[in-house]
């Protein structure tokens, strides 16, 4: 599973630090290629590496090249090809092909451009690093490339040698209610790739001994939302059935560009909670946001299934849009 890293931030703090840095990039795959594209292995000038683009298959020669690449203030496009012995290796039953772009800091790829980009990630804003391997052109974007932040997918532009990196922002959870479902649901999306935070003000429930290692908030949710934020890669799940929690977080919810809103109880339970919506001046439109009750309907009985129920609909959500 690919999870926010740091290997931009780490190539910029090499370069910076006076080492030399290089990004090498996947940028095309072929077969059951080990890494999806977009994913990354920084190169500093002394050989140090962070990140991956082959599950370990290729990178000595990555970086051989990167560090030629590096003394000589240019880019290169490498092509290797996985042996069904590698990829058996790094857990694969069937080898490909992967093609690298390499890139050395600053003479290459602009230290300003790299900045931007690592100051961007910092503050969740999604971003897209766009290059011309025909001409050399470089520049980072955010409009036009929504299917492929949605998504985050990374490649080429459609019968062009455009390629597009996308960069987004982790993916964060916010769990309102640290009830028996939350304790499935939160291990299950770490797994996936999410941050979660449990919002409770029930210390009792939110305890340190129920939820091991995970971040807890005993605020109101209304107030522990509006500190945590509530972004186009974040998702709600309340889970409480107490209007007294619940609707604060799903007022704060239907104002934001959260990509998934859920909220557990029956059909009866979600009239009731629309009613109460609507009474607030919310919309239909706004209120049609909310999956109650939550998760797909594959007939889950008890907190596990439920979680596998919420998972699955907030990925198809992430994946298909609403």
């Amino acid at each position: 599973m690919d999870r926010f890293d740091n290997i931009p931030e780490t190539a910029l703090a090499w370069h910076r630090a006076g080492k030399g840095a290089v990004l090498a990039t996947v940028i095309q795959t072929w077969g059951s290629a080990p890494r999806r594209v977009g994913s990354q292995l920084a190169i500093s000038g002394d050989g140090e590496i962070a990140g991956s683009v082959s599950g370990g298959c290729v990178e000595g020669a990555v970086v051989v090249e990167a560090l030629e690449a590096l003394e000589e203030g240019t880019a290169r496009e490498l092509e290797f090809g996985v042996s069904d012995h590698d990829a058996f290796a790094v857990g694969l039953a069937c080898g490909g092909t992967i093609r690298v772009l390499v890139e050395p800091i600053g003479k290459v790829l602009p230290e300003p451009m790299l900045a931007k980009l690592v100051a961007a990630r910092a503050a969740r804003h999604p971003m897209a690093y766009v290059v011309d391997l025909d001409t050399g052109a470089r520049h980072l974007d955010r409009a036009g490339h929504d299917e492929r932040f949605r998504m985050d997918r990374s490649g080429f532009e459609e019968d062009s040698r455009t390629f597009v990196a996308i960069h987004n922002p982790p993916l964060k959870l916010l769990v309102v209610g640290a009830v028996h479902i939350a304790q499935a649901l939160v291990p299950m999306a770490r797994i996936a790739g999410y941050d979660p935070v449990i919002i409770d003000p029930r210390e009792a429930f939110a305890s340190e001994s129920r939820f091991p290692g995970e971040k807890l908030v005993h605020d109101w949710p209304d107030d522990a939302i509006a500190a945590e934020g509530l972004d186009a890669r974040t998702a709600l799940v309340l889970l409480t059935h107490d209007p007294k929690l619940d609707d604060p977080g799903l007022g704060a919810a239907l104002k934001s560009d959260c990509f998934y809103i859920g909220a557990l109880g029956s059909s009866r339970t979600h009239a009731k909670r629309v009613a109460r919506l609507q009474e607030r001046g919310f919309t239909d439109v706004q209120i049609a946001r909310i999956r109650g009750p939550v998760g797909l309907a594959i007939g889950a009985s008890g907190p596990a299934e439920i979680a596998v129920s919420i998972l699955a609909e907030m990925t198809r959500v992430l994946r298909q849009g609403a």
